[in-house]
């Protein structure tokens, strides 16, 4: 058995120190150790995408990824994209198009669509719903997911020409 190791983990911007064995999935630390639970526990293996984080801007199952592979790199959860008074885009466009029911996939969904929408702004819905293809929902949101996705281009475009703007003017 690996004896507890200290492991700097920065999480949401913020710095923090847990104490686990080096093969320890990242899931595990976030949500036991941070109380962070955007990240699901679905099926442990790396195949649904609930327990999606983005590691230095890429999604990533953090149930199969270990604490030493996370140490030193940037993690995103979906608590850190936006507050409750202040959401994310993405976050903000899955509700106004109502994109889930139970909300199990959710979090992998938005973790996704986040990273992909960092890549290709204006994505097609082919390249939506292949890059959404690996994150497994049941209960059969997948149109609302897809005009949501759709969405919050729209509403990070949107962002991007006011702080254009903004700046014309300044």
């Amino acid at each position: 058995m690996n004896r507890p190791t200290d492991f700097t983990l920065k999480v949401n911007g913020a710095t923090h120190v847990v104490s686990a064995s080096i093969d320890t999935p990242l899931l595990y630390l976030l949500r036991n150790d941070l109380a962070l639970n955007g990240p699901k526990f679905g099926c442990g293996l790396g195949e649904c995408g609930a327990c999606t984080v983005l590691l230095d801007g890429m999604p990533t199952r953090s149930c199969v990824t270990t604490a030493r592979v996370a140490q030193g790199r940037e993690i995103t959860t979906l608590e850190g994209l936006g507050t409750r008074a202040a959401l994310h885009p993405v976050q903000q466009a899955f509700i106004d198009e109502q994109a889930a029911q139970c909300g199990y996939c959710l979090n992998g969904m938005i973790m996704t669509a986040k990273a992909l929408l960092d890549r290709d702004p204006h994505p097609s819905d082919d390249t939506i719903r292949r890059e959404l293809s690996r994150n497994l929902c049941r209960c059969g949101t997948h149109v609302e997911i897809l005009r949501a996705v759709h969405r919050a281009a729209q509403l990070l475009a949107a962002q991007r020409g006011e702080r254009e703007h903004e700046g014309e003017r300044a």
